[in-house]
């Protein structure tokens, strides 16, 4: 969790210092204006690279890291992830890609973050972040995507020129894409919930039988002990063999 927050961090950071002086970041009719002969900055060049090469690492890892109840989904995410960079980056749709990724970093490290406080113990400031976190990710995942992004990834392309495969199938990934972002947004409501009523929370992704937690370790979650004022919360998921 700490290096996934340090660099979708920086990732956020530096992907809206990529696109925060364009004018496609303020008007998403200049992200077609002169398609398809258009110029590729170096910083757009890395970002690609940086983020395209982080999920191919992620799809790499996540075969050794504690299967959840989303796990294809995560697999589904990762490849049409990989998929989206890689075609945008041929089919020069690089205006859209860097709006695309620099909106999923915008939620990540929010996450990861609440992730830390929640294996350290500190549940108020986990619950707070994580309430944040949950707002972020609805307005910019199922607000801002699909009606801001997906609309000029949808509609304006057809007042320049005629339909093709790229954009098809551009637009049947972004489809994909969006409808695990309503699965994973109905998960983190449920916990949110959770959060705000005051319950104990583990992760809605976690499956009882995919942990292997002592009676010691559950009786702690319960009823202690303390760290800085708080129940330490038990999220040392193992795998069973």
């Amino acid at each position: 969790s700490s290096w996934r927050f340090t660099f979708y961090l920086i990732a956020f950071i530096a992907g809206m210092a990529v696109i925060v002086d364009k004018p496609w970041f303020y008007d998403l009719r200049e992200v077609w204006k002169g398609y398809p002969i258009q110029s590729m900055l170096p910083s757009q060049y890395w970002y690609y690279m940086i983020e395209l090469s982080f999920y191919w690492s992620l799809l790499f890892s996540i075969a050794s890291d504690v299967k959840r109840k989303d796990f294809k989904e995560q697999i589904i995410h990762h490849v049409a992830t990989i998929i989206l960079i890689s075609f945008s980056w041929f089919a020069n749709y690089i205006r859209a890609g860097t709006l695309i990724m620099a909106l999923h970093d915008s939620s990540d490290y929010l996450l990861e973050s609440a992730k830390m406080f929640n294996y350290a113990g500190w549940r108020n400031t986990c619950n707070n972040i994580f309430i944040v976190f949950a707002a972020v990710f609805i307005i910019t995942r199922l607000v801002i995507l699909p009606f801001w992004i997906m609309h000029c990834t949808v509609f304006y392309p057809l007042d320049l020129y005629p339909a093709f495969f790229g954009y098809y199938f551009f637009n049947f990934m972004m489809v994909v894409l969006q409808s695990l972002h309503i699965f994973w947004a109905y998960l983190i409501i449920r916990m949110a919930q959770k959060f705000i009523t005051g319950k104990v929370v583990e992760d809605e992704r976690s499956d009882r039988e995919e942990t292997d937690n002592s009676e010691e370790e559950e009786e702690a979650a319960k009823n202690g002990p303390l760290s800085n004022g708080h129940p330490v919360l038990n999220n040392n998921h193992r795998k069973t063999d």
